[in-house]
């Protein structure tokens, strides 16, 4: 009875971790045949920018990010839109733009009669620039990220290629356990590697930009989050290149206590699992070349591994209640040694999960740690999804605006 849910437990981890291997190997050969022709071209024509700034209840770092975007090296209008804060967010706004009329090319406020989401309030602000039928770019990026210096003028060179739709910067991140870094930078990488051969799934809404005309607006779910990737995505599906800029960066902050970075990660592994199962047919064709192989990728990470993890797990527990029933296998015999194996190898990877956890590093072997805590916290947001709650609305984290407002002055 014991051999049954160790081969099962076995199986499900190979399962898990063979692909992220597979996809580490694609991800270094695409490295060395792309990298070198990965850099931005200054266009000879500029197209005109509107950056895009979603609110809700900023009153604390609202002027400084409106000081922070008029440093930027390039004009552009700003599209200020309001998911009915209850705070003085709107009334600080205009009080702003009113001090500085020369700060931006043209300004508006829009400001919506209840709270609906972050999608939401970005759709309805899509919709209101597609009024105008003029071409151009949209930059949209988060009031509690500060932008690095000519970070819009580097993003903006892209766009003298024709296939580029649109491209991201990448974070510097204030608060990060050490742990966390190492872990971020192997996403961050995978990211940089898809866009080198063809084009990432994810972009970071605190800074992304792309062509206005690109994106069907009406392919974004207003009920979701993850808004930044299901626009990047939706690009990349109407036929055009999504990138990130590793050049590119912006500067935001992580929550403090572990609790709420693991808050701050269900939330957004909701709205990219829910995003992969909307695309899931696009990674089953070839329609989209080396794209779809990377959408089924990324739908095995953030889905079908922390399943594989949970099942392993489960496998484990129903190994353990056998033994506690029928007593240890006899010694010398096939149940004994893989039972002995298992045990060994269940008490090194929780270990490593625990203090990935709890904050703290594992030396080498950190990287796995982190692995295995992503694990949980994927699957944890397939069973609140399965639980029928949606995370698309949710309480800010009050100690990344006070981290900000010191990274702003700086």
């Amino acid at each position: 009875m014991v051999v049954i849910p160790a081969v099962v437990e076995g199986v499900a981890l190979l399962a898990a971790i063979v692909p992220f291997g597979l996809h580490r190997w694609n991800m270094h050969k695409w490295t060395v045949a792309h990298s070198q022709t990965h850099v931005p071209q200054p266009s000879e024509e500029e197209l005109p920018l509107t950056v895009l700034l979603p609110v809700w209840n900023e009153a604390r770092i609202i002027e400084k990010k409106l000081d922070d975007l008029a440093k930027q090296s390039v004009s552009f209008s700003l599209l200020l839109i309001d998911s009915a804060s209850d705070d003085r967010t709107v009334e600080l706004a205009k009080k702003w733009l009113q001090e500085h009329p020369h700060a931006f090319t043209t300004s508006e406020v829009l400001v919506m009669g209840q709270r609906e989401g972050k999608t939401s309030a970005v759709i309805r602000a899509l919709n209101h620039l597609n009024q105008n039928a003029n071409d151009g770019l949209v930059c949209m990026t988060d009031a509690d990220a500060r932008l690095g210096r000519g970070v819009l003028r580097r993003l903006m060179d892209w766009f003298s290629d024709p296939m580029i739709g649109a491209v991201g910067a990448l974070p510097q991140r204030t608060n990060a356990r050490e742990e966390e870094l190492g872990h971020r930078a192997m996403w961050e990488n995978m990211r940089v590697s898809e866009s080198y051969v063809d084009s990432t799934p994810f972009l970071e809404g605190s800074c992304m930009m792309w062509r206005k005309k690109t994106l069907p607006v009406e392919e974004l779910n207003p009920t979701a989050n993850a808004d930044d990737a299901q626009i990047a995505t939706a690009i990349r599906c109407q036929g055009w290149r999504v990138i990130v800029d590793d050049q590119a960066v912006f500067y935001d902050a992580a929550p403090e206590l572990p609790s709420e970075q693991r808050r701050q990660k269900i939330r957004r592994a909701q709205g990219l699992q829910r995003l992969l199962v909307r695309r899931r047919k696009d990674g089953t064709g070839k329609r989209h070349g080396v794209f779809s192989k990377i959408i089924k990728r990324q739908f095995h990470f953030h889905i079908t591994a922390p399943l594989a993890v949970g099942i392993a797990s489960l496998s484990a527990v129903l190994r353990w209640g056998f033994i506690g029933l029928y007593g240890w296998p006899a010694t010398f015999t096939l149940a004994n040694s893989l039972h002995m194996g298992l045990c060994t190898m269940e008490a090194v990877l929780l270990g490593l999960w625990w203090r990935a956890r709890s904050g703290k590093t594992s030396g080498p072997l950190s990287l796995l740690g982190q692995w295995l805590s992503s694990m949980e916290l994927l699957m944890r947001s397939l069973v609140t999804s399965a639980r029928g709650r949606s995370l698309h609305m949710w309480q800010q984290h009050t100690d990344v605006r006070e981290t900000m407002v010191a990274e702003f002055e700086n």
